[in-house]
């Protein structure tokens, strides 16, 4: 089987609802792929923190029945729709699009709760990294392929921030590049994606080093956001905010 045939039975592998020669091919070809490995993963964390927001908090009738529409096992699906329709209501995407509905929360608020729940993601994850190095001429070609842009990144870590490696993840809607840096003890996120779409209404911005930045705070963790022509970055870590802004002017300064 090829990587994109296993991938789209994922679920249905996790559901218990393929034949006993279907689930022997898909989990032979999962024993020796580390792609969809990784892949596999990611959908099961997705698929339990889905489960956990569902069980949180009390849905429209409307989003329930698009919910259970989209999470139905259909052997025709494409990898590509069902990880579209899990992300945008997975974790912090579903609390954000109730939050919305509900109050009709700013963009920005939506994106730094976002980020922080990525972090979060992150942090209770077995394997935070899957491509591990300081160098970032080994971390971003690993991006190649794998997301449908050029991460812009120039900063590669200094005896303060040091790079750690990167992985891949999902920022609201849409596929991300995570750079993961070091300070100490404090493991920093940086999440790299796609801009457009996206509003950027950034009161009390400052500079550091890049254009219309905001640093903001929410459960502990502070969130430092911008945007470069068609790439947005948000950095989060539980470091103080004054380390989180002088890593922010360090990566904005490189731009």
């Amino acid at each position: 089987m090829q990587c994109n045939d296993v991938q789209s039975y994922l679920l249905a592998r996790r559901n218990g609802s393929l034949s006993n020669d279907q689930l022997s091919a898909i989990d032979a070809h999962l024993a020796s792929c580390a792609i969809c490995q990784a892949e596999e993963r990611a959908d099961a964390q997705l698929s339990r923190i889905l489960k956990t927001q569902l069980d949180s908090f009390t849905a429209p009738a409307a989003l329930k029945q698009a919910l259970k529409a989209r999470h139905a096992p259909r052997r025709t699906w494409l990898r590509s729709t069902f990880r579209t329709a899990l992300a945008l209501v997975a974790g912090a995407a579903i609390a954000a699009v109730v939050m919305v509905w509900k109050t009709g929360a700013s963009s920005t608020d939506t994106m730094i709760r976002e980020a922080t729940n990525d972090h979060l993601r992150i942090l209770y994850s077995d394997h935070p990294l899957e491509v591990v190095s300081a160098s970032s001429h080994t971390v971003k070609p690993w991006f190649t392929g794998r997301i449908d842009f050029a991460p812009v990144v120039n900063f590669e870590g200094d005896s303060e921030y040091s790079l750690q490696g990167g992985s891949i993840a999902y920022f609201i809607d849409r596929k991300a590049a995570v750079y993961h840096y070091r300070c100490r003890l404090h493991l920093l996120s940086l999440f790299v994606f796609r801009a457009d779409g996206l509003t950027w209404p950034f009161a009390g911005s400052k500079l550091l080093g890049m254009k219309n930045a905001t640093l903001q705070s929410s459960r502990g963790f502070n969130t430092l956001l911008w945007r470069k022509g068609d790439l947005g970055y948000a950095l989060v870590s539980d470091i103080d905010r004054r380390d989180l802004e002088t890593l922010g002017g360090k990566l904005g300064a490189g731009q």
